[in-house]
């Protein structure tokens, strides 16, 4: 048969059963009514249109900006062996085996089956079996079945195409939540070093506070103290000793945490040492769309993924309302009595070809009804991406605010320890010549300390912010996460060519 005429006879087949079929079950008035946005659509205000032209993206190792190398291990520690991540990354193996068995429903199918049993026959004269009463026989059988679909209306090649954007939407959320683990370990490692640094001024207050009571107790000796100024002193020892446990059981916590975030025992973390940060180089950004600023996010690329994988999803449900075809076929032996292998005669040979048809035509409203959960479902996950587009716009928009607050921040409160500095020495100096009395000294040392403190809690949160910035760029990612063309963002258009799961997910 010349092929133009069986591609034509085809096609006239699709035609005549589709009509015969829409006549009984119609689709009409169940759609999607949700639109995907676009982040041009969106107005990013100033903190993103007026980035750096100059700069470049931080690498994918972006904590090591903070030149420290115990948390470098700590992280790499983390990554290799966190449980969190351990379950992320087997929730996409499973995605990716569902998509595997989606995709063998389109192919060829052959099952086999044999079967060799010895039969013995009644010898009962009225029910028995004539001729073979009480004798015995083989029944033996082999069969071989096929089946193939020709998935018509794409409701195979959908339904495979659904369960790979599933798959990888798995694997943008197994990103996403390395991203979070790298970002809550910086957290604990930053509020680690400022317990440290708390701890050290906790010290100085109590050494300051304990050389008062020595001035004191000479300014009295020397008579030109009193037993109150003695008092006054000794008051505030036993708070400033109070402070420094409190925070030495804070470091003790802090590193309970890390272990934990690294996936080990609470024993691991006794092995943490004093941090070391410090954030030499800032981080610019380029002044581009913000559609590429957010389209390094694993949220983003994640929400888009679900989307496309619910555009299929409608796809296969509409599919459904039309004929399924498969060609089937059968070949076989078969022999009851004779020899134990006789079935294996070319006289027993038997065998089947045809096509298999199944046709909807009253259903109770379940095709219509499943065709209305599948559009509402991609109603669903328009609105997850929309709120997810948005929530990143403001989440890098928030970062970059904040980051240039700390910026000024931190120059504001140096000038203000400089002075409170300059205050304590002259309140010293004072105290000592017998020139103020102690509460002056006091004072002006409760003003310093506060401003150290005020200082070490804005140099954290500057390099908390730092993190945050990045975390929010999607984590270091030089080129955009593999991510569904955008006309796979609406239903009943087909969806690109998929690259290969195992390469997409090699990436960083």
């Amino acid at each position: 048969m010349p092929r133009f005429f069986s591609q034509s006879l085809k096609f006239q087949c699709m035609f005549w059963l589709g009509l015969a079929t829409s006549g009984c079950i119609a689709t009409q008035g169940i759609a999607p009514q949700q639109q995907t946005l676009h982040a041009s659509d969106l107005d990013s205000g100033d903190a993103i249109a007026q980035a750096a032209k100059e700069a470049g993206w931080p690498s994918f190792q972006w904590w090591r900006d903070y030149g420290d190398e115990q948390l470098d291990q700590w992280l790499e520690l983390a990554l290799k062996d966190s449980p969190s991540l351990a379950i992320a990354s087997a929730r996409v193996r499973q995605a990716k085996a569902m998509a595997g068995i989606a995709e063998s429903a389109e192919s060829l199918r052959i099952d086999g089956n044999a079967s060799i049993k010895r039969h013995h026959w009644p010898a009962d004269p009225f029910y028995g079996p004539g001729d073979l009463s009480d004798k015995s026989t083989w029944d033996n059988n082999s069969a071989l079945g096929l089946s193939y679909p020709l998935d018509m209306w794409g409701r195979d090649s959908s339904r495979t195409e659904e369960m790979l954007d599933s798959a990888h939407m798995s694997a943008a959320q197994a990103r996403q939540a390395q991203l979070e683990l790298q970002n809550n370990v910086l957290r604990a490692y930053i509020q680690f070093s400022l317990n440290f640094a708390q701890l050290d001024i906790a010290h100085e207050v109590f050494a300051q506070q304990s050389q008062i009571l020595e001035l004191a107790q000479r300014r009295l000796e020397g008579g030109i103290g009193t037993h109150f100024e003695i008092s006054q002193a000794q008051t505030p020892l036993a708070e400033s000793q109070r402070q420094i446990d409190s925070l030495e059981e804070a470091i003790a916590l802090s590193r309970n945490q890390l272990a934990m975030l690294a996936g080990k025992g609470p024993g691991a973390g006794a092995a943490l040492h004093r941090p070391v940060l410090s954030l030499q180089r800032a981080m610019t950004l380029p002044s581009v769309l913000p559609s590429e600023l957010i389209g390094h996010r694993p949220d983003v690329v994640a929400s888009r993924w679900r989307v496309s994988a619910n555009a299929r999803g409608v796809d296969v449900a509409h599919a459904a309302f039309y004929p399924n075809v498969d060609l089937v076929g059968g070949l076989g032996y078969i022999a009851s009595g004779g020899g134990i292998l006789e079935f294996f005669a070319r006289r027993k040979i038997n065998y089947n070809a045809g096509a298999a048809i199944s046709l909807p035509i009253f259903d109770g409203g379940r095709l219509r009804s499943e065709l209305g959960e599948a559009s509402a479902g991609y109603d669903v996950a328009v609105a997850h991406y929309n709120q997810t587009l948005i929530n990143a716009l403001t989440d890098i928009s928030d970062q970059l605010v904040r980051r240039a607050s700390m910026d000024r921040q931190q120059v504001f409160v140096a000038q203000s320890v400089a002075s409170a500095k300059r205050s304590y020495d002259i309140a010293i100096t004072a105290y000592a010549r017998g020139l103020t009395d102690y509460l002056n000294v006091l004072n002006a040392q409760t003003a310093l300390f506060h401003q150290e403190k005020i200082q070490q809690k804005i140099q954290a949160e500057r390099l908390t912010v730092h993190a945050a910035l990045v975390v929010a760029l999607g984590g270091g990612v030089n080129t955009p996460v593999d991510s569904p063309a955008e006309q796979t963002l609406n239903p009943r258009k087909p969806g690109p060519v998929l690259r290969g799961l195992d390469q997409w997910m090699s990436r960083p």
